[in-house]
């Protein structure tokens, strides 16, 4: 991987295009540590020095994850809190209203005019999720009084509090479509996916604290002692086993053999070979785990609006299950997983397409008739494939969450300690950053030998 960046490094157009998205990814490290207006700087003091913000992000909790998808943006307020999910959820809500709306499946039917249209519908939902949300946040954080005060300690009233509100709400939603444009130039200008990237960005910028979490002497696992000093190695243990497992999981492929017949154009003779199709087992590579994650933060942000007000036992349940330490919750991620993993399949590969496409070519699959029983084969492979794929990706999502239940029943219940051993949110963070890197350096491999391709003539 490494060796691949520095060989890019020495192509002209390359090198800008990295330094490019460099550039980008510090702007939004940068935009991540500057707070919006109004906001208790008593509080946000603590970015300088000591507690860690406005939220305890180690309890595996929705405020957790948010944070992780943001890179502690979230947990200091800043002009990026939203972070890019509410883009992420839009594109979700218009691939699927592309299946279920005729109109927008002419739409991206049409090619290239039709598929900006959809882009730019995208972009007013996600403004508009944005919103939403950003509204949700404000809510949460004048219940726990985190909001500024006037100069006698008590909180804005009438206009002001209008106009802070304000204020507040629409530096998070200019912040959320900022990070979308952001996104959108890397993918233009840049190297790799700019959504992912993004992501991959924040939860590289927390690496540093899953370490002190993890093995740290003041805070960390290690320092409460006992089965802790047995417990911290086994789960970074665990963290190198899940990195070598994706990267497997990545590489592996099913190849579809195809056999071409020969045929006589001019005077030359084409075909008579025997070559592949090659189709990922990890089809969906992150997006799946992505998807999943966005859609089960959906149900917290609602509950977000609601503040600190009390809940009537079946509402307080309910929202308890979306909590990453609830059973309930390993089970719909599970699900939603599998699910998303199929839905994205099914748009990238189309089984008719590819059949079409291999009997223009005057091709054959040995064994297959031509037409409809190759596209039911190929159907029928990327079913399984697709199945086994989803479940590899599902074991290194979910097993993180077993085990800090697992670990946290031991440690109280056996030993008596306050506090289990959390890594929840371990496997998504592995998973989304070792994906992103594999997707990205793969680009630049391909990027790298159509530059070096000399052509027919030489």
């Amino acid at each position: 991987m490494l060796q691949t960046i520095v060989n890019a490094f020495k192509i002209a157009d390359l090198r800008k295009k990295l330094l490019f998205t460099a550039l980008i990814l510090l702007i939004f490290r940068i935009g991540s540590a500057i707070p919006v207006p109004f906001l208790n700087s008593e509080v946000f003091g603590a970015y300088l020095g000591t507690d860690g913000g406005l939220f305890d992000t180690t309890d595996g909790g929705f405020l957790s994850y948010l944070s992780m998808m943001t890179g502690d943006a979230f947990n200091y307020g800043t002009i990026f809190a939203m972070g890019i999910t509410p883009y992420i959820n839009s594109s979700i809500i218009m691939q699927l209203l592309t299946v279920a709306i005729p109109a927008l499946e002419r739409l991206q039917k049409e090619g290239e005019e039709g598929r900006k249209k959809i882009a730019s519908i995208t972009r007013f939902v996600t403004v508009g999720l944005g919103l939403l949300q950003s509204t949700a946040y404000y809510f949460y954080i004048r219940s726990k009084d985190y909001l500024s005060t006037d100069v006698n300690g008590n909180a804005f009233t009438g206009g002001w509090a209008v106009f802070q509100a304000v204020v507040i709400i629409l530096c998070f939603t200019a912040g959320t479509a900022l990070i979308m444009w952001l996104g959108e130039q890397i993918n233009d200008k840049g190297v790799g996916n700019g959504i992912s990237l993004i992501l991959f960005a924040g939860i590289v910028a927390r690496i540093p604290q899953m370490i002190t979490q993890l093995f740290g002497t003041s805070n960390g696992y290690l320092a409460h002692g006992g089965p802790y000093y047995f417990l911290s190695p086994l789960a970074g243990l665990l963290y190198l086993l899940m990195i070598a497992y994706i990267v497997l999981m990545d590489n592996a492929e099913r190849r579809i053999p195809v056999q071409y017949a020969k045929r006589v154009v001019g005077r030359k003779m084409y075909g008579g070979q025997s070559t592949h199709i090659p189709i990922k087992v990890n089809m969906g590579g992150v997006m799946p785990i992505i998807f999943a994650s966005s859609i089960l933060s959906l149900p917290p942000t609602v509950q977000m609006f609601l503040g600190e007000r009390e809940l009537s036992n079946f509402w307080e349940g309910f929202f308890g299950i979306f909590d990453q330490t609830h059973w309930a919750y390993a089970i719909i991620y599970f699900v939603l997983i599998i699910g998303f993993a199929y839905f994205y399949a099914s748009i990238q590969y189309n089984p008719v397409d590819m059949s079409n496409n291999i009997r223009r070519q005057s091709g054959t699959i040995p064994g297959i008739r031509p037409g409809e029983p190759t596209a039911a084969y190929i159907r029928k492979i990327l079913g399984k494939l697709t199945l086994l794929g989803a479940l590899m990706i599902s074991v290194v999502a979910i097993f993180p969450i077993l085990f800090s239940q697992i670990t946290t029943v031991i440690l109280k219940n056996g030993f008596g300690f306050p506090d289990g051993m959390n890594i929840s949110l371990g496997g998504t963070s592995i998973i989304i950053v070792v994906g992103v890197a594999l997707e990205t350096v793969k680009q630049l491999e391909s990027q790298m030998m159509m530059r070096h391709y000399r052509g027919f003539l030489d």
